[in-house]
């Protein structure tokens, strides 16, 4: 139950109101935005909602249920506040966002309509169009382990523990020739088997894309001592000349990876042996051996 103070609620009751909608956003990298849809701008818990720069509140439906698709709220592309390039680079990924009715004449009387967080986010000709995802949506993710032969861990996470860190493992590369789509051209790797760094993470240091990440998909080492990596997707600007990166050796989440190249198999999460969809659904047919031998 909402806890709205008695004299808001007066005036509520009273017919005549001074209301209006605002909203503030906490981004992961610690920015915090706020809007209104005033026509003036307020400020309250130490936070300026600038007016007509943001949401809009005509835009804003609610829905029951637990479903993903909470509310939508759209607004306006802007230089100062909402930019289409921080969008692009992921920056208002799952940022946190809260919504009040306010009354502007005394902000301090206000009352919080929804709490969530944001999700996907549209853009097109100069507007967005955001999911705002309630608190409940944490009820719709799943709980527990998958029981699969590939592994489940992060590579370099409290379970998997290896230490991406360790020589030869790690490097730090630059762009060494002008790249297209999503294919980069780098120098400072070393001379590693090619793939070796096949689907592991690289976090861009400096240029357009810094504070961003890619996933390699491939990677070859060229006969000049440059590295070919193609990503999975290509980064959000084009990467220039000189751009700094790090990136990690991939893992594709096999047991014979995990022995083989990072010697960590006492902690693979995967199940390597565990019986196939065709084993489990096989019946005894004369002429095969069913003596209780190994599968594989």
């Amino acid at each position: 139950m909402r806890d709205i103070p008695s004299e808001l609620h007066a005036r509520l009751v009273s017919g005549t109101t001074t209301l209006c909608r605002c909203w503030k956003i906490s981004r992961r990298d610690g920015v915090v935005l706020g809007f209104t849809d005033h026509d003036a701008d307020l400020t309250f818990d130490g936070l300026k909602f600038q007016a007509s720069s943001g949401l809009d509140a005509n835009a804003l439906q609610m829905s029951n249920g637990l479903s993903v698709d909470n509310c939508q709220a759209v607004g306006a592309l802007s230089a100062s506040t909402i930019r289409e390039e921080d969008i692009r680079r992921g920056r208002f990924d799952r940022a946190e966002i809260f919504h009040w009715l306010v009354d502007w004449q005394r902000p301090e009387l206000r009352v919080l309509l929804f709490r969530g967080t944001l999700g996907e986010i549209r853009r097109s000709d100069g507007t967005f169009e955001v999911e705002l995802r309630g608190l409940a949506e944490e009820l719709n993710m799943p709980v527990g382990r998958s029981i699969l032969r590939s592994c489940d861990c992060v590579l370099g996470d409290a379970r998997c523990g290896f230490d991406v860190n360790t020589s030869g493992y790690m490097a730090t590369g630059e762009i060494a020739a002008d790249t297209t789509d999503a294919r980069i051209i780098c120098g400072g790797l070393g001379a590693a088997v090619s793939n070796w760094f096949a689907h592991g993470q690289i976090d861009w240091l400096s240029g357009p894309n810094a504070g961003t990440t890619s996933i390699v998909r491939a990677d070859r080492l060229r006969a000049d001592g440059m590295r070919e990596l193609d990503l999975w997707i290509a980064p959000t600007d084009l990467p220039l000349v000189g751009d700094r990166f790090s990136v990690v050796a991939g893992c594709d989440k096999q047991a014979s990876t995990c022995r083989r190249k990072f010697g960590n198999l006492l902690n693979f999460g995967g199940f390597p042996h565990i019986p196939g969809e065709d084993w489990v659904a096989a019946y005894p047919k004369a002429g095969e051996v069913h003596d209780g031998s190994r599968l594989r």
